[in-house]
C-alpha cells in the first residue's frame, strides 16, 4: 500500500505539473486502466479513501506526450516502486522514447538523454516527475519536436492590444502548484497582495492555484517573491498584460477550497478562459 500511494502521488504530480498542449494517458487493457483511471481519480479527490482493490493491482504504464509531437514517452512502475528500487534494479521503472520516423540514430541519443537524467534523479523524491518534466518534456519543445504551444489563437493578443494594454501597465499572473497547505505562505500571500495593491485569489489545498492581477511592477515583484518560496512542482503559466477596464471584480484577496469555485471566479472576472485552456478544473486522465 506504501508502493501505491507514492506511485499515484507521483502520477498526481506529473498530472498536475503539465503544460497546455501536453497530455497524460494510461497504456493499459481496458479492465487495468478502469482501475488505475479510478484509483488517480479517487486520490485526486479524497487521498484518503480508495476504492477497493483488486490483487495484486496491476502494474501501471502510461504516456506522456506533446500536442502534434512525434516523440512521446511512456512508463511503467514496477509493483515494489519506490521502495526497492535503491536495491533491486528490478524495481526501476523503464521508460521508452517513441515517435513516428525515428531514425536509429536519433533514437540512440534519445535513450542515451533518458539514461543520463535517470542517473541524476535516481534516490531523488519523484524521479520520474522530474525526469519527466524537468528534463524530457523540455527537450522535446526546445528541440523543435513539437510545434503546437497549446494555447488557442484567441488567446494571442494583437500588436495593437498589446501595445495599448502595456499602456495602462496592467498584468496578471497564472500559477499552480502540486499543493498549497501551508499557513506561512497563505499569510506570505494575503500580506503581499496588500503592500502590492494586488487583488487576487489563492486555491488552497491539491493542487494550488494562485492568480494575481495589478501594476506591472507589483505583478512581477509579487511573482518573484512567490518563486522565492519553497514549492513543490510550482508552474508559472503566465505573466502577461490585462485589460482591467471593465473589471469589476479586481478588488481583494481571496481564498478558495475547491476548483470549481476558481472556475467560478474566473468567470465573473471574465477571465475563465485562461483556467480552462490550461486544463484547470478538469483532472480526470484522458
Amino acid at each position: 500500500m506504501v508502493c501505491l500511494d507514492s506511485q499515484l502521488q507521483e502520477l498526481q504530480l506529473i498530472q498536475h505539473s503539465l503544460l497546455p498542449g501536453e497530455s497524460f494517458s494510461f497504456v493499459l487493457p481496458p479492465d487495468d486502466s478502469r482501475i488505475w483511471t479510478s484509483l488517480l481519480h479517487s486520490f485526486n479527490t479524497t487521498p484518503s479513501i480508495l476504492p477497493s482493490l483488486p490483487r495484486p493491482v496491476p502494474q501501471v504504464k502510461f504516456q506522456v506526450k506533446a500536442t502534434d509531437a512525434r516523440i512521446f514517452f511512456e512508463v511503467q512502475f514496477p509493483e515494489r516502486y519506490p521502495e526497492d528500487s535503491d536495491v533491486d534494479i528490478a524495481q526501476v521503472p523503464l521508460v521508452s522514447v517513441n515517435g513516428e520516423g525515428m531514425s536509429r540514430d536519433e533514437h540512440h541519443r534519445w535513450r542515451a538523454f533518458v539514461q543520463e537524467r535517470l542517473a541524476e534523479v535516481r534516490g531523488n523524491d519523484y524521479p520520474i516527475y522530474q525526469l519527466l518534466c524537468m528534463h524530457l518534456l523540455p527537450k522535446l519543445h526546445d528541440d523543435g519536436h513539437s510545434i503546437d504551444t497549446g494555447l488557442p489563437e484567441s488567446l494571442n493578443i494583437p500588436e495593437q492590444s498589446t501595445n495599448c494594454l502595456l499602456e495602462t501597465a496592467n498584468y496578471h499572473a497564472l500559477l499552480t502548484s502540486h499543493h498549497l497547505v501551508s499557513p506561512t505562505k497563505r499569510r506570505s500571500l494575503q500580506r503581499w497582495s496588500s503592500e502590492l495593491s494586488i487583488s487576487g485569489f489563492a486555491k488552497v489545498g491539491y493542487p494550488g492555484v494562485i492568480y494575481a492581477q495589478g501594476s506591472q511592477e507589483n505583478i512581477q515583484e509579487f511573482v518573484a517573491s512567490v518563486k522565492s518560496m519553497q514549492w513543490l512542482a510550482l508552474r508559472v503559466r503566465f505573466v502577461e498584460p490585462v485589460d482591467l477596464a471593465n473589471d469589476e471584480h479586481h478588488q481583494g484577496w481571496t481564498e478558495f477550497q475547491k476548483v470549481g469555485e476558481v472556475v467560478e471566479e474566473m468567470k465573473r472576472r471574465g477571465k475563465d478562459k485562461y483556467i480552462t485552456e490550461m486544463g484547470i478544473g478538469s483532472s480526470a486522465p484522458k
